[in-house]
């Protein structure tokens, strides 16, 4: 049996920041990862759905060019070079993640491990023990029971795709949604989005995810609502979606599952531990990343709360802070996490949306500022899409609880409007601050 302070159950953004704290405390570690290094972020998200971001932005800006007097002719789109230079590049991240490790003096076991007590898991034949573990097994993406369904793929087949397919239905009405199905958009597939309800971003604020739509349909998706996936059939060489009310699309050469994700929890024995899951398979913990069972903690996707990897990365750090550097109090605050969604054009969001701001703060004063314009980007162009920005305050002195943003740039501006937002700023505080000029960033701190 091998001994240590930390057993880290995952290799991916949460574990890998848990573990890597902690050695810093000096703490021997732990680290079980049976695929590669950085999980689902740098393996098949985050990253290397950015690099298909950006790919879209210059497929975007070649068709903006000839209004700033540029004769650009896109020739067409090399994907499998794209692919080529996309994999090369996570790999390279994978070797990284594998050296921060060993330079850490952190042991990693390439397998997946078990629990076979509380403080004990098996893995490849032998027997890891320690007082703390982590569990920071993420996630992956759901698959509808439905005929057919295995003729789809998820957003880990699509970063497998080998060429652009002609004509695509996404279903799912969240971020894999829109990113995977804008960026197909703009290098040139023919998309359609089928969504549940009756729009995309249910829980997002409503200007943002009205004016999204908006943009999507000019750039020509096709948005279908109210439509519950029942089966996918072959059709000659494409594919077909049956929906539940009878309705029938085809020709598709690929659907997309975009449906959500599910915890990689079922095969890490953790009733051996005594740790409990709830009815779809997230651990729950406390404010602390504790579950009930003292000296197990979890984080990151697997605890189904806020599901991004910045998240992830801040709890594991701060767990690591508590329980080895002897800063008792250290946890994570949930509120005010800024997102960016990387559709075209991106969604960036800090804060409480108005409808529940107005929930949360039922007897206070909620008055909200917002704007709509067309970006000076757009001024010699023909097309003329609009971006839009709300603010959401509280109370007499208008402490502001939330700040939304769609369009061209939003990803980068919301980052320092989070600080604000961190700092507890006021309207007055964005009044007060010295625009600069010309941005689409200024408006927000111009607002009347």
């Amino acid at each position: 049996m091998q001994a240590f302070d930390l057993i880290v159950l995952g290799g991916g953004s949460g574990g890998l920041a848990t573990a890597q704290r902690a050695a810093e405390y000096g703490a021997r570690v732990a680290l079980f990862e049976p695929a590669r290094l950085g999980g689902t972020c740098v393996n098949v998200g985050c990253v290397p759905k950015k690099v298909m971001w950006n790919a879209a932005e210059i497929a975007r800006a070649i068709e903006a060019a000839p209004g700033y007097g540029f004769e650009v002719r896109a020739s067409g789109h090399d994907w499998a070079k794209l692919k080529k230079g996309r994999d090369a590049y996570v790999l390279r991240l994978n070797g990284i993640y594998q050296r921060n490790l060993d330079r850490r003096g952190i042991t990693t076991v390439r397998a997946a491990a078990r629990f076979t007590s509380r403080n004990e898991v098996a893995a490849g034949g032998e027997t890891y023990r320690a007082e703390h573990v982590v569990v920071a097994t993420g996630g992956f993406p759901k698959v509808p029971a439905v005929e057919g369904a295995g003729l789809g793929i998820t957003s880990d087949g699509f970063f497998e795709l080998e060429s652009l397919p002609k004509r695509v239905a996404v279903v799912g009405s969240g971020y894999v949604a829109a990113e995977l199905g804008s960026a197909f958009r703009s290098l040139g597939s023919e998309v359609s989005l089928f969504v549940r309800y009756d729009g995309l971003f249910r829980n997002f604020d409503a200007l943002v995810a009205e004016h999204l739509e908006k943009n999507l349909r000019g750039d020509g998706v096709e948005i279908v609502t109210g439509a519950t996936p029942r089966a996918v059939t072959r059709d000659g060489a494409d594919l077909a979606l049956h929906t539940a009310d009878g309705r029938e699309f085809r020709g598709f050469t690929t659907v997309l599952w975009a449906i959500g994700r599910a915890p990689n929890t079922r095969d890490l024995g953790l009733e051996h531990a005594g740790v409990a899951v709830d009815a779809s398979g997230w651990i729950p913990v406390d404010a602390y990343q504790n579950t009930h069972v003292a000296g197990i903690y979890a984080v990151g996707d697997v605890t189904g709360r806020a599901e991004l990897t910045p998240v992830a990365i801040a709890a594991g750090r701060r767990l690591a802070d508590r329980v080895f550097g002897g800063q008792k109090d250290r946890h994570l605050s949930y509120d005010l996490i800024p997102t960016v969604v990387f559709s075209h054009p991106p969604i960036g969001t800090v804060g409480l949306p108005e409808h529940v701001a107005r929930e949360r703060y039922p007897d206070e004063t909620i008055k909200v500022y917002e704007t709509e314009f067309v970006p000076m980007f757009y001024a010699l162009l023909d097309v003329k899409p609009q971006t839009a920005m709300k603010l959401v305050t509280v109370g007499p002195d208008e402490r502001i609880v939330g700040c939304h943003v769609v369009g061209p740039g939003a990803d980068e501006m919301i980052q320092g409007f989070a600080v604000a937002l961190a700092m507890g700023a006021r309207k007055r505080d964005f009044d007060d601050t010295i625009a600069v000029h010309p941005t689409s960033a200024e408006e927000l701190v111009t607002l009347r």
